[in-house]
């Protein structure tokens, strides 16, 4: 009996270091989506770490807490992030979405830039460097999430962005935690025509972007999407004003690409109407299933 409990105690011990390389090889990728959408976390559309902010010098943050709706808590560290530098974080998630996160990615400006639907532009000012100094901000950030009773994430948006010197390839790596916030009721696909069309209108782009995460928005005072976007307009009133022309660009980019925006402004309140994507629609029907099953 002890030589047969020795034998099987062998073959265990045989099993788990067969099994050790497998499980180090453990590959975790992000889901699936069409080539017509971006995939983006709710945290980065639900909060002011993408914040609608004008052009200039950013402030550099430490640990500050950013502006986000109820339940969801973020600190961030790093330089002010901005609408064009979620472009080029959607484009990079949408890259490599079908690569294993942790491990190295190589590309180049022109793929990227490509990707986004831009010109490979060099010199000052030019779209290369507009990249170059987006990817580099990415870089340099560290974020802490919490979404009660739900996940969290501490960690950079991107782990790790180097530029090769010799073939001028980005070798870039993604944390594999990541994936927490890719959880199926987590991220929004994003219509990225209708993106486009917004380019170069921060707070536009900011709306399409918080009320695409939102399966049936509910009113929202002008105060409240003011602090939630960031916004460093100083008077309510400017504000205000922004937020209606804002609102008629996604209006009228949404009617281009047949889709239903409305919305109106009644006592300090903005109210939306829009048709809920397919995954919206699916996510309505869940919950709904939910409500009406009976409590044990």
């Amino acid at each position: 009996m002890q030589k047969r409990i020795e034998a099987l105690a062998e073959l265990a011990s045989q099993r788990g270091q067969e099994e050790q390389p497998a499980q180090a090889c453990k590959v975790v990728q992000l889901p699936l989506w069409p080539e017509s959408v971006r995939a983006v976390p709710n945290v980065c559309l639900r909060s002011a770490l993408f914040g609608a902010i004008r052009k200039g010098r950013r402030r550099l943050l430490e640990r500050e807490i950013i502006a986000a709706v109820e339940g969801l808590e973020i600190r961030y560290t790093g330089p002010r992030l901005d609408q064009g530098d979620l472009g080029v974080y959607e484009s990079l998630l949408h890259l490599l979405r079908d690569q294993s996160l942790g491990q190295e990615c190589h590309t180049t400006s022109y793929a990227l830039l490509k990707l986004m639907g831009k010109k490979d532009t060099g010199g000052k000012g030019g779209n290369r460097e507009i990249l170059h100094r987006s990817l580099m901000r990415l870089g340099a950030t560290m974020v802490e999430i919490r979404a009660v009773g739900r996940y969290s994430y501490a960690g950079s948006l991107i782990d790790d962005v180097s530029q090769d010197e010799k073939t001028r390839e980005y070798v870039i790596v993604l944390n594999p935690k990541l994936k927490a916030l890719f959880a199926p009721d987590q991220y929004t696909q994003i219509q990225w025509a209708i993106r486009r069309e917004l380019e170069g209108r921060q707070l536009a782009q900011w709306l399409h972007g918080f009320y695409s995460s939102h399966a049936r928005p509910y009113p929202m005072k002008i105060e409240t999407l003011h602090r939630l976007c960031g916004s460093e307009a100083e008077l309510m009133s400017d504000f205000a004003k922004k937020l209606r022309k804002a609102l008629d660009a996604v209006s009228d980019a949404c009617k281009d690409y047949g889709e239903a925006f409305h919305y109106r402004v009644e006592d300090g309140l903005v109210f939306l109407d829009q048709t809920p994507s397919r995954s919206q629609q699916r996510h309505i029907i869940q919950q709904e299933a939910k409500r009406k099953r009976p409590s044990a």
